[in-house]
C-alpha cells in the first residue's frame, strides 16, 4: 500500500525521516519538506513518487544512484550537502556536553577514490543494491580515481575465475594493487597468475598471501615513497591525506618532539619529521616496517622511532608520554585508552584526526574534563556522497 507522507528531517544515514501513525519511517533519497508517496515496511519506508520537491534538489550525477547502495546523498545541493555533513561532526560533540562548531567544512573528493571494494560473482561484479543483498553489475563508478576506471572490468574477470569473493583495488605508483577477500575455500591461487598477468596487475593477494608481484605498488607521502604492505590502511582519497596532513602540520607549530600514535605507514610522521623527531607507533606490523623503510631512505628527515605496539591494549602511560605534542588517528573505534592516558599526563597539546564522529566525541569528552580546549574542529569530506566524514581539532591546556 503507498502512503503520502511529508519528510521532516534528514537521518545520520542521509535518509528522509517522515513520521507515519507516531513512528519515525526512514526514506533514502528524500529531502526535508518534500510530499512523497512511500511503501512502507516497518521503519522502513520506499519511494514511490516524488509528489513535490525540495528547492535544494539537484539532479545525481550517476546513472546507478538511487538503484546502488554506494551513494546516498547525490541530490542534495552543495550547501544543504555541506551542512548535513558538519552537522554529523557537531550533534555527537553536543551530546557530550560540547559545544563546537566546524569551523571548516574541506571537500577532498580530489580526483576521486584511489581505493575501493567490489564484491564480485561468476556473472558480474559491482557494488551491492540499496538495502539489498543482490548484486549491482556495474559499468562505470564516477567516484573512482582515472586509473580505477578498469576497476568493474578487473572485478569481473576475477569473479569468473574465482566464485563469490570480495575484491578490494588500490590504485598506486606501479599501477592496480588487487586484493581478493571471502574467496571460495580450497580455491587454487596458482590459476590466478596467468589471469594477473594478463590485466596487468601490479600485485594480487589473496585472503592477504600474496600471489603475484609485478612491480612493487608504492605511494607517495610528502618526500617520502612509500610500499604498500598488503591490507594496510590508506586513506581514501590522495587529496584527503594532503588536507590532513596539512592541518596537522599546521596545528602541530613547532614542537621538539612528537609522538605519532595509529601511524599507519606514515602519511604524517613522514611528514612530521621534516619539523622535529618523531615517535610512531602502530599495531600493523607490516605498516610499521614499511614507514621504518621509508624514513631510512628519505633524505632530510629528523629522526622516525617507529614501534608496533597495540595501542588499544597497550597505550602509551602517562610515564612514557614525555613529548611536546601528540597526534592521533584512531580507527572507528577510537582512542580510549589512549587519551585516558593523555588526560592523566602533563601533556598539554593534542591534535587528533578522526574517522567516526561519535567515538571522537567520547575521546573529545575525555580531554576536555582533563582540562583541554577543543579548537579549529574541520570536517573532511572525501568519501563523496556517503554518510561518512573525516574530521580534525586540536586540543590544549
Amino acid at each position: 500500500m503507498t502512503i503520502t507522507a511529508t519528510i521532516e528531517t534528514l537521518g545520520h544515514k542521509g535518509e528522509g525521516v517522515a513520521t507515519i501513525g507516531g513512528q519515525r519511517v526512514f526514506v533514502p533519497f528524500a529531502l526535508p519538506g518534500e510530499r512523497v508517496a512511500i511503501t512502507v515496511d516497518g521503519n522502513r519506508g520506499a519511494l514511490v513518487e516524488l509528489l513535490s520537491a525540495a528547492p535544494n534538489r539537484i539532479e545525481p550525477l550517476c546513472p546507478h544512484f538511487g538503484i546502488c547502495g554506494g551513494c546516498q546523498l547525490q541530490h542534495m545541493d552543495a550547501p544543504s550537502y555541506a551542512a548535513f555533513k558538519s552537522g554529523l561532526v557537531e550533534a555527537p560533540l553536543r551530546q557530550v556536553g560540547i559545544e563546537a562548531g566546524v569551523t571548516r567544512f574541506v571537500l577532498a573528493h580530489g580526483k576521486g577514490r584511489r581505493r575501493a571494494t567490489l564484491h564480485a560473482r561468476r556473472d558480474g561484479a559491482g557494488y551491492m543494491r540499496l538495502r539489498s543483498h543482490e548484486l549491482l553489475d556495474l559499468d562505470a563508478c564516477p567516484i573512482l580515481v582515472p586509473q580505477l576506471k578498469r576497476a568493474p572490468d578487473i572485478a569481473r574477470a576475477l569473479g569468473a575465475a574465482v566464485g563469490e569473493c570480495d575484491i578490494s583495488v588500490t590504485a598506486t605508483n606501479a599501477g592496480i594493487d588487487v586484493g581478493i577477500r571471502k574467496a571460495p575455500k580450497g580455491l587454487s591461487a596458482e590459476k590466478l597468475v596467468p589471469l594477473a598477468n594478463e590485466l596487468g596487475l601490479a600485485r594480487l593477494a589473496l585472503e592477504r598471501e600474496m600471489i603475484l608481484l609485478r612491480q612493487q605498488p608504492t605511494v607517495t607521502m610528502g618526500r617520502s615513497e612509500v610500499e604498500l604492505p598488503i591490507g594496510s590502511f590508506l586513506q581514501a582519497t590522495a587529496e584527503a591525506e594532503q588536507v590532513l596532513s596539512d592541518y596537522v602540520l599546521g596545528a602541530v607549530g613547532k614542537p621538539k618532539s612528537i609522538a605519532d600514535l595509529f601511524c599507519g605507514i606514515g602519511p604524517f610522521a613522514l611528514r612530521l619529521a621534516e619539523i622535529a623527531p618523531v615517535y610512531a607507533a602502530d599495531s600493523d606490523r607490516a605498516g610499521i616496517a614499511a614507514l621504518d623503510k621509508a624514513a631510512r631512505h628519505t633524505k632530510g628527515l629528523k629522526t622516525i622511532t617507529a614501534k608496533t605496539r597495540d595501542l588499544f591494549r597497550d597505550p602509551l602511560t602517562r610515564f612514557e608520554l614525555n613529548f611536546d605534542t601528540i597526534v592521533l588517528d584512531p580507527p572507528r573505534a577510537g582512542a580510549e585508552a589512549q587519551v585516558k592516558e593523555i588526560a592523566a599526563s602533563r601533556i598539554a597539546h593534542v591534535v587528533m584526526v578522526a574517522c567516526d564522529p561519535k567515538t571522537f566525541a567520547r575521546d573529545a569528552a575525555l580531554l576536555v574534563q582533563a582540562g583541554f580546549m577543543l579548537s579549529d574542529l574541520v570536517a573532511v569530506d572525501q568519501f563523496a556522497w556517503s554518510s561518512h566524514i573525516e574530521l580534525a581539532a586540536t586540543f590544549r591546556r
